[in-house]
């Protein structure tokens, strides 16, 4: 069994995490950490989210330096589901020892550090790790995953936004002239477990947030590779994203050669649905999946197309669990799809 730990273990995607991990056939669940200073520590985690009651009770350990360093060379795989200030300054402690690192924070999405410092408001100081991250969407990059001592696991906003463009992207469908424009809406969980009042339940009604200016806009363009335009929505729901996608294709793109492209792309992941009607939340809240459908109007070359995940499973956990399987040997789908190689 491969030692694993969760740092940052208390917020949602923690405990999902944990979830994960306590349930797989090869990681064993070693210990479950927050920052020194955090109201939950010494807590168990089931006292925090009781779903977990009768499955983990593990404490929640208070972080130190110290213990940062020892974990790096006592497990086989940390998982960061921390603030993105953390994971930037504890990266040296965990880098270069035995474990291989699964950082689900946005320290080091982003290559290009002026514009990393433009949305997340502070100045990146270890380009030399950043140049060593690989992107984890696991769809998509299963070799450099499996080579890489760092993932760095896509957004939730991202991952449905390129699960959905990338198969036109890489077939070349895309017109050059015209912007993908991205209209995504998230439940209140993207937003963390700490209460605040813009996330509070009876607060919240549908609405744009971030509008021209979200951190996951550069995220999506730079591992797209094309630019976009990303609006994201908070919606009044607890989980769950939902991506609608409009995009001018290039005049020689067909009913058949957009088919093409998403079946080359997906056929026999277990992972991504291609479905035949459009997605709903409820078809994919709690679980692994990405679903999606399109439809092509070719008299005036437009594409729509829709993409459905749980915000909390493929848009953070079980992605990270995917980028853990394929860096480790094993079937990108194990332990998260039934039927899925042991």
């Amino acid at each position: 069994m491969l030692k694993t730990c969760v740092i940052g273990a208390s917020g949602y995607t923690g405990a999902e995490l944990s979830r994960l991990l306590n349930q797989h056939n090869n990681f064993e669940l070693s210990g479950l950490f927050v920052s020194a200073n955090s109201q939950d520590a010494d807590k168990t985690i089931d006292v925090l989210h009781g779903n977990l009651s009768g499955l983990i009770n593990l404490p929640l350990q208070a972080l130190t330096e110290d213990k940062l360093v020892q974990l790096s060379a006592e497990m086989d795989a940390i998982f960061l589901a921390t603030p993105h200030e953390a994971s930037h300054d504890w990266m040296p402690a965990l880098l270069g020892k035995r474990a291989k690192i699964f950082d689900l924070s946005g320290a080091f999405r982003l290559q290009h550090l002026p514009t990393f410092s433009q949305y997340y408001g502070f100045e990146h100081k270890h380009s030399d790790i950043l140049s060593e991250a690989v992107y984890g969407l696991a769809d998509w990059n299963q070799q450099a995953i499996a080579q890489a001592a760092l993932i760095a696991v896509p957004g939730c906003y991202p991952t449905a936004a390129l699960t959905a463009l990338k198969p036109l992207f890489e077939h070349q469908l895309l017109a050059k002239d015209q912007r993908p424009v991205i209209n995504a809406v998230s439940g209140v969980s993207g937003a963390g477990r700490k209460a605040a009042l813009g996330n509070s339940f009876c607060e919240v009604s549908l609405q744009a947030y971030g509008v021209l200016g979200h951190r996951h806009q550069p995220e999506i363009a730079a591992h797209l590779g094309s630019e976009v335009i990303f609006t994201p929505h908070l919606g009044n729901f607890k989980r769950g994203i939902l991506a609608t996608i409009t995009v001018k294709l290039c005049p020689a793109a067909t009913s058949q050669s957009v088919d093409d492209a998403f079946e080359q792309a997906y056929s026999g992941n277990p992972i991504v649905r291609l479905q035949s009607s459009w997605p709903k939340l409820d078809d994919v809240v709690n679980t692994p999946f990405c679903d999606l459908h399109w439809k092509f109007d070719q008299s005036s070359g437009y594409l729509v197309v829709s993409s459905a995940i749980d915000n909390l499973l493929k848009g953070a956990a079980s992605q990270a669990i995917q980028c853990a399987n394929i860096s480790f040997g094993f079937a990108s789908e194990q332990n998260l799809v039934s039927g899925a190689p042991a």
